[in-house]
């Protein structure tokens, strides 16, 4: 893939890293050492994936969280034309996953001005990077029809609403929480038709599954 432009990162842990035998630090000069150099990248990407924090550690004894952002960023550094990262919200927690997921679209939309593909099936990152939001319906396996793109919010709702499955976003940890069938925020949301809840000061545990 590298001789085509692409840098990629897999969806599981890359067992080349993980047997490589030196730090944090030595496989980033070794693999991304022109990066390193680069004073936005280690501002961009680099300190705000607190790898820095990392940077003496050995490779083989990162846990899985601390893998994936040592992974990220081994891709974030890598020149490349096209970004095609799997799955990068293994292993990190809720606020993890929205810290990579900006810098992600930070460092390769805004800055390098690059394409990224980014399979992912986290709410939480997916509503993080997307800025469009295209909505498959149908019958599975029979037909399926693609909608034209909408905005995030919009297209979560209709996602949910076909499902009649309303969501909240909890505003200490951002996590989504699905609100009990019935119960009064899901009745309040279906009938305003905001089946996934962006923002919600109001934090009912008896609502929650």
């Amino acid at each position: 893939l590298a001789a085509l432009g692409v840098s990629y990162k897999m969806q599981g842990m890359n067992p080349k890293i993980r047997k490589f035998n030196g730090s944090v630090q030595d496989i980033m000069e070794r693999d991304i050492n022109a990066a390193l150099g680069d004073r936005l990248f280690r501002l961009l990407v680099i300190k705000a994936l607190d790898i820095d924090s990392l940077s003496d550690m050995k490779v083989a004894s990162l846990s899985g969280g601390e893998m994936q952002r040592l992974s990220i960023v081994l891709c974030l550094g890598t020149p490349a034309r096209v970004y095609l990262i799997d799955e990068p919200s293994a292993g990190l927690d809720c606020e993890q996953r929205i810290i990579a997921a900006k810098v992600m679209k930070r460092w390769v939309v805004n800055h390098l001005g690059r394409t990224a593909f980014i399979v992912e099936h986290d709410f939480v990152m997916a509503a993080a990077m997307a800025d469009k939001v295209v909505v498959y319906e149908g019958k599975p396996g029979v037909d399926c029809v693609a909608r034209s793109p909408c905005s995030v919010g919009d297209g979560f709702n209709r996602f949910l609403k076909n499902l009649n499955v309303t969501f909240r976003r909890d505003p200490i940890n951002f996590r989504p929480r699905i609100n009990k069938k019935g119960s009064r925020k899901d009745r309040l949301q279906k009938k305003a038709g905001e089946y996934y809840l962006f923002d919600d000061d109001d934090d009912e545990d008896d609502d929650d599954l």
